[in-house]
């Protein structure tokens, strides 16, 4: 399944993220400083496809973390469940330890003599 993954997923991804790098190798000017038009204050001269893939990163990190906080609820639940499950557990076993346990529940006893008319003229 990983080499299936890697062939139908992550190769052709590759393969295009290197002909992107390749086809946008010049180099620009990146700004936050919509008035400095001649010299910008806040600017990052850096090729277009290194850009382009922290745009990417930054991208998927954003989205991480807003998929991690939207699921809050969800593992604060099952935390909630989790600890609850293990009191239960805890709480069985120490009905278990108090429950006497009862014969026939217990399994099979030693084979016993055997009871009826005739059993008074073996022993004798």
């Amino acid at each position: 399944m990983r080499r299936f993954l890697f062939l139908v997923v992550l190769l052709p991804v590759t393969v295009a993220a290197i002909a992107v790098s390749v086809a946008n190798r010049g180099t620009v000017t990146f700004s936050l400083d919509p008035f400095g038009v001649t010299a910008p204050e806040w600017s990052v001269t850096a090729p277009l496809f290194a850009l382009l893939f922290a745009a990417l990163a930054l991208g998927v990190l954003i989205g991480g973390v807003a998929t991690w906080t939207r699921q809050h609820k969800w593992r604060q639940a099952a935390r909630s469940e989790r600890a609850n499950a293990q009191r239960l557990r805890q709480e069985v076993e120490r009905l278990r330890q108090r429950l006497p346990v009862h014969p026939a529940i217990a399994g099979p006893a030693a084979p016993s003599a055997p009871a009826g008319p005739g059993a008074d003229r073996d022993a004798a």
